[in-house]
């Protein structure tokens, strides 16, 4: 029996991507479409599952490149920790790049998550992190402002919320609930990590509690999938 179309689609565009140097730039889609004999829209899907493995990557406007091996930030779900932490183990460099700071006042969503009234004073920091000088991740921290103001930011942040506060040591962090879904990036979220709108991210959203079970922050976190691995021991019930 012969392969299925797609899967030997699969196969080819995996010949083709190994053979190249990491950096180097595919062929366009329109002539990597004719040249493989399918249509735009099926080489596109066949793709996306090389993009979600980190393999290649696509740039708006510019083309699809060759990552070659990137080295993967893994982490156990049971302790929460900054990418800073994780990458730091691995030895990987790690930068912020694209940081905001704004000042917010609660609408009745956030206001419900953090537990305060609408209206209160709030600050968001948003940022990209870098690994080797390409986008990993783009993380956005939403928190009171009297747990963290502009000025507690100034004094020396390297990107991590969570390091700040635990270097700080109050409040007390105890605990973390986190959500984790699979996200097709919004063109916002695209742009900034420099991938196409629709791509699938890994997404958690997440909720640090105080030891008076307070919620210190709220924060959302989009990661590319070729960059992170995620697992969790977990015991037989």
């Amino acid at each position: 029996m012969g392969h299925h179309p797609f899967q030997r689609l699969q196969t080819e565009l995996a010949t083709l991507i190994d053979s190249l140097p990491a950096e180097s730039q595919l062929p366009s889609e329109p002539a990597l479409a004719l040249k493989m004999g399918v249509s735009r829209a099926t080489l596109r899907e066949a793709m996306r599952s090389f993009e979600t493995q980190g393999l290649i990557r696509r740039k708006q406007g510019v083309g699809t490149f060759v990552i070659g091996d990137v080295p993967v930030i893994e982490s156990g779900l049971e302790i929460l920790e900054s990418i800073e932490t994780l990458a730091g183990r691995i030895g990987l460099s790690v930068s912020t790049h694209s940081l905001k700071i704004e000042q917010i006042s609660a609408d009745e969503e956030c206001a419900l998550v953090l537990d305060i009234p609408v209206g209160s004073g709030l600050t968001r920091i948003s940022r990209l992190i870098l690994t080797d000088g390409r986008p990993a991740a783009y993380l956005v921290d939403t928190l009171p402002e009297n747990i963290l103001s502009q000025q507690d930011l100034a004094a020396g942040f390297t990107g991590s919320v969570l390091d700040l506060l635990l270097r700080r040591g109050s409040p007390r962090l105890v605990s973390s609930r986190t959500e984790i879904n699979a996200v097709t990036a919004t063109s916002e979220v695209a742009h900034l990590l420099e991938i196409q709108r629709g791509d699938v991210l890994i997404n958690f959203i997440a909720c640090l509690y105080s030891s008076e079970g307070q919620v210190i922050d709220h924060s959302l976190s989009y990661f590319l999938p070729g960059y992170f691995k995620f697992h969790i021991n977990r015991r037989v019930g």
